[in-house]
């Protein structure tokens, strides 16, 4: 629903700004005030062209702002058009794509005017229309057919996996089996090959390393045994000079030190005593490893990886094959189930359908056709998520002429009114607000009442906004703005009580200050139910 509606410097409207409230609210002025440049701002945030040249005088740029509300959430929406270069586009206040308006707001309002191309003429659209009428059959119909297409498309998605070719899948199944056992054979761990790198590098050195471990002992050996007297010598000399106890405190440290390194030179020897086959195992091992990572790398962690995928991937391959035995014949059954339910969702659909034209042809009748000839098809088609069957209306202005599709033989008021009749006829539609653009076209006296009594009716569950050049149609509504041009500027003002009042009578008689005038709106308004202004 529009809650707000915000235009600056857009054509002749300097300034305008709509405070929008539920009901039906009708916009009237002069022909040439600016009254379809409103429809053209609404049409901006709904991510229509924005084009240059409505663009007014009194700025460098255009900005057309909106505040919508639906399910509780509030959007914001925005379009500035500037005199030269391209239009920007805001959602909640950030910068948007024009196509992200359309998907934010374009689902709230439907603009129904002589120009645009109206949902009656879309299939799926006339469908929706049908099953807004649909009865508790109809409904329970339409729930078992949605059922069966979430059936049948699972099981198709089964077959497309097996790919048809069940040999395939065997020869896939038994590769990533293999590529599996394969892997987990060699019970890899993380970081395996790098400390084997490291382990072989020792093992290939050993001999050097035993000749360098004992030289290295040797020396040592004999450096203990220098140390071990020079430590001696500073111990007799701390008894002779207490201050020097320091040295020998730090000879002996230094005996500890080595002491430790030459323990671990001893253990270094201890160590390279190696079985000579351990250089083989190692060598060994990191060859399968590197084999591996050729096949399956490139790390060791990869490798690791492919083995849990290849797992899986064959325990999945296992079900498919499984399912591979069962599936052909589930599908034929959901084929079957499927078209049952597509069958009974179509006769509900060409109930309603009837009941919907039948409806929707007396509303017809009191908006100005004498003869009218509205039909709802509905036939076969390929199954769908929808449901199997197109749907389409015929309409002939009077029964005499050929019916035809809506789109070819219906005029711009015609189709307004068309419209106005199939949705009182169906009840409310998807989009919370419906707007009229000059649904008037073509009508007056007694049907212009009809067309506002029947517009009033439908704001009763949606927002209905109605551009209209009707008092009878004006007189219904409740909320009215009059858009008033002085020179090359235009405003737009609500009015209400006595302005209202004489808005209508210069609508009747095109002199506000007309007393015959004045008792025509009166009347108007208490027949519309607004009750006399005084």
């Amino acid at each position: 629903m529009i809650e707000e509606l915000f235009v600056r410097n857009l054509g002749v409207i300097r300034e305008a700004r709509l405070d929008v409230e539920p009901g039906f609210t009708v916009i009237t002025g002069e022909t040439g005030t600016g009254k379809t440049l409103l429809l053209g701002a609404l049409r901006m945030l709904l991510g229509a062209d924005a084009r240059s040249d409505l663009v007014g005088p009194f700025d460098d740029e255009a900005v057309v702002e909106g505040r919508f509300v639906q399910d509780g959430a509030e959007v914001g929406a925005g379009r500035r058009l500037p005199k030269e270069g391209r239009s920007r586009a805001y959602l909640d206040g950030s910068i948007a794509s024009a196509d992200a308006l359309d998907r934010a707001i374009a689902s709230m309002v439907e603009i129904i005017s002589q120009h645009d191309q109206l949902t009656i003429t879309r299939a799926s659209e006339i469908r929706r229309l049908i099953d807004r009428a649909l009865d508790a059959e109809g409904e329970a119909a339409v729930e078992a057919y949605r059922i069966a297409w979430q059936a049948r498309t699972a099981l198709v998605a089964d077959l497309e996996a097996l790919g048809g070719d069940r040999p395939a899948l065997e020869r896939e199944r038994m590769a990533a089996l293999h590529d599996a056992e394969t892997i987990a054979a060699a019970r890899l761990e993380p970081g395996e090959d790098s400390e084997l790198d490291v382990r072989l590098v020792r093992l290939r050195n050993a001999e050097q390393l035993r000749v360098l471990a004992a030289d290295a002992a040797s020396v040592l050996d004999r450096v203990r045994d220098d140390l071990g007297t020079a430590i001696g010598i500073l111990r007799r000399l701390s008894a002779a000079d207490p201050s020097s106890e320091s040295l020998a405190a730090g000879a002996g440290a230094a005996e500890s030190e080595l002491d430790e390194t030459a323990a671990g030179v001893a253990r270094l020897v201890t160590d390279l005593d190696l079985d000579p086959a351990e250089l083989e195992d190692a060598e060994e091992r990191l060859s399968v490893i590197n084999e591996l990572k050729r096949r399956y790398g490139p790390s060791l962690e990869d490798v690791i990886a492919f083995g849990t995928r290849q797992a899986a991937r064959g325990e999945e391959l296992d079900r498919l094959l499984e399912r591979a035995d069962t599936v052909a014949s589930e599908l034929d059954s959901a084929e079957r189930r499927l078209a049952a339910a597509g069958t009974a969702v179509r006769d509900a659909r060409r109930r309603a359908g009837e009941s919907v034209a039948r409806t929707a042809t007396e509303h017809l009748r009191e908006l100005g056709f004498t003869r009218p000839l509205l039909k709802i098809v509905v036939d076969d088609a390929p199954a769908g998520p929808g449901g199997a069957d197109s749907a389409s209306v015929s309409f002939a202005s009077d029964d005499r002429l050929e019916p035809g599709p809506v789109a070819k033989v219906a005029s711009g008021g015609e189709l307004s009114r068309l419209v106005l009749a199939l949705r009182l006829a169906a009840g409310a539609g998807d989009a919370e607000t419906v707007v009229f653009d000059e649904i008037d076209s073509g009508v007056g006296g007694q049907t212009a009442i009809a067309v506002g009594a029947k517009l009033a009716s439908l704001a009763a569950s949606q927002q209905v906004l109605c551009v209209t050049h009707l008092p009878q149609v004006a007189a219904h509504a409740t909320v009215h703005w009059v858009v008033e041009r002085d020179g090359q500027q235009a405003e737009v003002r609500r009015v209400e009580g006595q302005e209202r009042v004489e808005e209508l009578t210069r609508m009747l008689a095109g002199m506000p200050e007309s007393a015959h005038g004045r008792e025509a709106a009166q009347e108007l308004l208490v027949r519309a139910g607004h009750g006399g202004i005084q």
